[in-house]
C-alpha cells in the first residue's frame, strides 16, 4: 500500500463518535466518512507536496531532501554574481576547456568583426532603388572613417571591430558589459562621439556594504548599481570611478550616476550588454556559470592524472632496508665510488653531506644484506581517462551550446556527423551574432547617425522629426565572418540545386555561404564583366570567342568597301 492510501486509510478508521452516528444516522456517517477521506488527502498532498508531478514530491526518498526556495530573478542571482565572475575568469585563465569555449565562441561571432551594411528604404523615403544604393554607400563611407580606426573608442587603442571583440568576451567572461557613449573631440576626427567599455565590476551600488536593493526617496530602487523606476526600466547607472581591483580603487568606493537617457532628446547615454533570463532581472551571470564546478573539478583530475603520468615517466626507486634507517653512509661510498653519486670532495663520515642517489645508465649497485629495491608503479596512464573526460565533457558542451566536436575541436566522425555539428554550432553563433548587433552595434550606430546628420555629413531631411523616416535612414544589416566549409562541391551544388527548385534565391545563399549581400556581389560582377569585355579578355554577351566587337567589324567591312571601291576606279 502506497503512503498516501495508508494515511487515508488511518484517517478513516472509525473512532466512537463516528460509530455513534453511523447507529443513528447511517446517510451522515457515510457522507462524515466521506468530508473527512477528502480532508485526509487534501492535507496529505498539502504536506507532502503532493501533485501530478512526482518531481514536486516531498516523500521519496530521491527527492524529499531537494527543497529549494523560490526567489526573484535579481534575489536567487545578484548575492553570487561577484563570485561566479571571479572564478569564471580564473577558469578562463588557466583551463583550457573554459579558455577554448569562449575563444571558439568570440572567433565565430564577431571574428574579424560585424560589418555595416546600410539598406535604407526606399519606398518610404521617395527614393529611387538607385538613389537609396548611392546615399548608402556615402554612409558606409564616413562609418568607415569613423569605426575602422582608434578615433571611435575613447582609450585611442582599437577601432570599432576590436571593441566588438572585447564587448562580447567580457560579457560572456562577467555576465555582463556597459558601453558609455561620451562626446570627445580629437584632433585629425570629425567626429566626437566616442564608445567607452565599463567592466562588470564597476556597477555597483553607492555603498559598498549594500547587496541587496536601494530604496531612494523618489521612489526608485537601485539594484547592484542600476536604477530603476516602479515599472522596472533603467533610470540611471552608479559606476565607480575606479575598478575596486586596480591599485588606484582598492579601499576607494565612489560612484558617479550616469543618467541611462538623456533628458531633452532621450538619446542612450549607457548601453547594457547582457543576456536576460528571467524577468525583471536586473545583471547577467557569466556564459560558464552552470558548468563551473565541473570544469573545475575536471581541471583537478586531469591535473592528478598528469601528475601521476610523469611521476610512472619518472620510474621512481626506493631502497629499503632491514633497519629503516635508508641508504647508510657506507652504503653511500660504495655508491659514490661506482659513479652513482658524487660528494663534490665531502667527508663520507658526514650524512648531511650525502648527495641523493640518481639512476644512472648500465650502473651496477651493490647493496647491503637485507636492502632490496621497490618501484613505484602508478598505473599510468590511465586507460579510463579519455573515455570520461569526454563523457563530462559532452555535458559541458550541451550547457553551452557547443557540440561535442566543436568543443574539442576533434573532428573523427562521419561528414554527415561533422557538418551536423558545425550547423548546430552555428546556430547558436547566429543568435549571438543577432544579440550583439542588437545590444551594441546597432545603438552604437544610431549614436553615429544622429552626429553625422547633425554635423551637416549626412543629409536626411526629417531624420530628427519623423520618426518612421528616421527608422527608415537607419535600416541596415551586420554582416558577419561566413561560416566554414567541410566539402565546398557539396555545399555548392546544394546550394545550386535550391536555386533551381525556387525553394531559396541566391541572396539567402550569397550570405549563407559567403557571408555577403547579394546586391555588393552582382554590383561587382557586373563591373568585372564590363571591364574584362572592354580589355578584351572575354567576349560580350551574344559573341563567340575569337569573333571580333561589333566596332571593329564595322571597321573591317568600311575598310573593305573603300577598297573595293578604289579598286572600280582604276
Amino acid at each position: 500500500m502506497s503512503n498516501l492510501a495508508q494515511e487515508v486509510a488511518n484517517a478513516m478508521r472509525p473512532n466512537l463518535a463516528d460509530r455513534v452516528v453511523n447507529y443513528f444516522a447511517p446517510v451522515m456517517g457515510v457522507k462524515r466518512m466521506k468530508a473527512r477521506a477528502t480532508q485526509a488527502i487534501a492535507t496529505s498532498f498539502m504536506a507532502a507536496g503532493r501533485g501530478g508531478y512526482t518531481g514536486a514530491s516531498l516523500s521519496r526518498r530521491t527527492t524529499g531532501s531537494w527543497i529549494v526556495p523560490s526567489g526573484s530573478a535579481d534575489s536567487d542571482s545578484l548575492g553570487d554574481i561577484p563570485t561566479l565572475r571571479n572564478r569564471s575568469r580564473d577558469l578562463l585563465r588557466n583551463s583550457p576547456i573554459s579558455a577554448g569555449a569562449v575563444g571558439t565562441v568570440v572567433m565565430n561571432v564577431v571574428g574579424s568583426g560585424l560589418a555595416l551594411q546600410s539598406t535604407p528604404e526606399a519606398k518610404r523615403l521617395g527614393w529611387t532603388q538607385e538613389q537609396a544604393v548611392n546615399w548608402a554607400a556615402i554612409l558606409e563611407s564616413e562609418w568607415r572613417l569613423w569605426a575602422e580606426t582608434s578615433f571611435c573608442d575613447v582609450t585611442r587603442t582599437q577601432n570599432f571591430y576590436g571593441l566588438q571583440a572585447l564587448c562580447f568576451r567580457s560579457a560572456l567572461e562577467s555576465g555582463d558589459v556597459f558601453a558609455l557613449l561620451p562626446m570627445v573631440a580629437v584632433k585629425g576626427s570629425p567626429y566626437k562621439i566616442r564608445v567607452q567599455i565599463i567592466e562588470a565590476d564597476r556597477v555597483a551600488n553607492p555603498k559598498r556594504s549594500i547587496l541587496d536593493g536601494i530604496n531612494l526617496e523618489n521612489g526608485n530602487w537601485i539594484y547592484s548599481g542600476i536604477e530603476k523606476d516602479g515599472s522596472g526600466a533603467p533610470v540611471a547607472y552608479h559606476i565607480l570611478q575606479q575598478h575596486p581591483g586596480s591599485l588606484e580603487g582598492r579601499g576607494k568606493w565612489k560612484t558617479d550616476r550616469y543618467p541611462a537617457f538623456g533628458e531633452k532628446t532621450g538619446r542612450r547615454n549607457v548601453l547594457h550588454i547582457f543576456d536576460r533570463l528571467r524577468p525583471d532581472q536586473s545583471r547577467g551571470v557569466p556564459y560558464l556559470s552552470p558548468v563551473i564546478e565541473a570544469l573545475h573539478q575536471l581541471g583537478r583530475y586531469t591535473d592528478a592524472e598528469l601528475m601521476a603520468a610523469v611521476v610512472s615517466g619518472l620510474f621512481t626507486v626506493f631502497v629499503k632496508t632491514p633497519a629503516g634507517e635508508g641508504l647508510n653512509i657506507t652504503q653511500s661510498a660504495a655508491a659514490e665510488s661506482a659513479g652513482l653519486v658524487t660528494s663534490a670532495g665531502s667527508s663520507t663520515s658526514d650524512p648531511n653531506n650525502q648527495k641523493p642517489l640518481e639512476m644512472g645508465a648500465g650502473l651496477i649497485v651493490d647493496l647491503a644484506d637485507g636492502d632490496e629495491i621497490q618501484t613505484a608503479d602508478p598505473k599510468r596512464p590511465n586507460t579510463a581517462f579519455d573515455d570520461f573526460v569526454k563523457a563530462v565533457l559532452r555535458q559541458i558542451g550541451a550547457a553551452l551550446g557547443l557540440p561535442f566536436e566543436v568543443l574539442v575541436k576533434h573532428f573523427t566522425a562521419s561528414y554527415s556527423a561533422a557538418r551536423a555539428a558545425l550547423l548546430e554550432a552555428w546556430r547558436f553563433y547566429l543568435g549571438r551574432r543577432h544579440w550583439l548587433a542588437h545590444f551594441f552595434c546597432q545603438p552604437v550606430f544610431e549614436a553615429f547617425m544622429d552626429e553625422a546628420v547633425s554635423i551637416g555629413r549626412i543629409s536626411a531631411p526629417g531624420y530628427f522629426t519623423d520618426p518612421g523616416l528616421r527608422s527608415a535612414y537607419l535600416s541596415c544589416e551586420w554582416i558577419g565572418d561566413a561560416p566554414g566549409s567541410i566539402d565546398p562541391v557539396k555545399e555548392i551544388n546544394a546550394a545550386q540545386k535550391r536555386v533551381e527548385l525556387g525553394v531559396s534565391n541566391r541572396a539567402i545563399e550569397t550570405m549563407a555561404i559567403m557571408g555577403q549581400v547579394y546586391d555588393t556581389v552582382h554590383a561587382q560582377l557586373v563591373r568585372e564583366k564590363q571591364m574584362r569585355v572592354r580589355d578584351g579578355l572575354e567576349p560580350a554577351a551574344g559573341q563567340t570567342a575569337g569573333a571580333p566587337a561589333p566596332e571593329e567589324e564595322e571597321q573591317e567591312n568600311n575598310g573593305s568597301d573603300l577598297e573595293k571601291g578604289d579598286r572600280e576606279d582604276e
